[in-house]
C-alpha cells in the first residue's frame, strides 16, 4: 500500500485478510488523500469511502435457517468459526447466532480459523466431548469440508452446512457428504468495487456500505 501511494493513485480498492492488521497502511493511505474502497471485508478503526461485501450475516441467517428447516427446533448445533477478528467471521457467527439462540442447542462453539485440517481436529475434539451432535455450521467450506472428514472418521451421520460455494464444496454436497452451502458472488463485488472507484474519480458522491446478495445452495 506505501508503494501505491508513492505512485500516485487517486483510489486504493483492499481487500482485508486481517481487518486490524490493515489499519495502519489503509489510514496512511486516507492521511495522503488517496480515496479508499474495502472488498470483502471492513477495514477496523478507518472510515473508508465504501465498504462492499458479501451480506455475511445474511448468509448465515440462511445457513442456520436451513438447519432448523431440515432437523427441526431444539437440535444440537456445533460451530465452527473464522479467524478471530476478520470481519466475516464476527458477521457470519452474528447471523448463525441469531437463528440458533432462539431455536437450536448450540453445545459447542470454537475457531477452526478458516482452516480444513483444523477444521478436522476440532470438530474430532468436539464429537468426542458431544457425540449427539446432530448439525454443524461451519463459518466457510474449508472447515465445513475438515468436518465431514471427522465426521467420517467417526462413522456418523450429522448435517454439516459451509459457507462460500467453493468447488469441493459444491462436490461434497453433489455427493451427499454436506448438506449445504452459502454463495457468495466475488464477481459481483469486484465489479461494484471498480465501477464505484471510477465514480469517485469523477468526484460522484457513493453509498458507504454496498451489501452483495448471498444464496443458499442445495444438493435441490
Amino acid at each position: 500500500v506505501e508503494d501505491l501511494i508513492s505512485k500516485g493513485i487517486s483510489v486504493l480498492i483492499v481487500n482485508p485478510v486481517d481487518s486490524d492488521a490493515v489499519t495502519g497502511a489503509v489510514q496512511a493511505a486516507v492521511d495522503a488523500g488517496v480515496r479508499v474502497i474495502a472488498v470483502d471485508r471492513v477495514v477496523n478503526g478507518v472510515d473508508v469511502d465504501c465498504t462492499i461485501a458479501s451480506d455475511n450475516v445474511m448468509g448465515a441467517e440462511l445457513a442456520t435457517q436451513y438447519i432448523v428447516d431440515t432437523l427441526g427446533e431444539g437440535i444440537k448445533v456445533a460451530e465452527l468459526q473464522g479467524i478471530p477478528g476478520a470481519s466475516a467471521a464476527i458477521d457470519r457467527g452474528e447471523g448463525f447466532h441469531n437463528i440458533a439462540d432462539a431455536k437450536l442447542e448450540v453445545v459447542a462453539s470454537q475457531t477452526a480459523n478458516f482452516d480444513r485440517t483444523e477444521g478436522m481436529s476440532v470438530m474430532e475434539n468436539m464429537l468426542q466431548a458431544n457425540p449427539d451432535i446432530q448439525a454443524v455450521f461451519a463459518a466457510n467450506d474449508e472447515m465445513a469440508l475438515g468436518a465431514v472428514e471427522a465426521i467420517a472418521g467417526a462413522n456418523k451421520e450429522i448435517l454439516v452446512v459451509g459457507f462460500d460455494a467453493t468447488d469441493d464444496a459444491i462436490a461434497a454436497i453433489n455427493e451427499g457428504r454436506m448438506a449445504a452451502t452459502i454463495a457468495q458472488q466475488p464477481d459481483m463485488i469486484g465489479k461494484a468495487a471498480v465501477e464505484n472507484a471510477v465514480k469517485l474519480i469523477a468526484g460522484e458522491t457513493i453509498e458507504a456500505n454496498i451489501p452483495v446478495e448471498v444464496a443458499l445452495v442445495t444438493a435441490e
